[in-house]
């Protein structure tokens, strides 16, 4: 792998906005090319990651009605 990623993160984000907006799509593009079985995986993880996060009490639950409404607030 190279750089561990906290290193590569914290590079990252001392980018400017447009270098760090190119660097998040080619990041985003390159995980089109996972086989979906990759992408399951991946995802399946996450909801374990989160799923634990809720449960040791680091996370909260927000109700699917706020989620929307934030969602259409932050677009419009």
């Amino acid at each position: 792998m190279g750089r561990p990623l906290p290193d590569l993160l914290s590079d990252a984000l001392e980018l400017d906005t447009p270098s760090r907006a190119r660097l998040a799509e080619k990041l985003l593009e390159s995980l089109d090319e996972l086989p979906s079985q990759e992408i399951e995986r991946l995802w399946g993880e996450e909801a374990q990651r989160r799923l634990a996060a809720l449960r040791a009490g680091r996370e909260r639950e927000v109700p699917g009605p706020d989620v929307l409404r934030r969602a259409l607030d932050a677009i419009s």
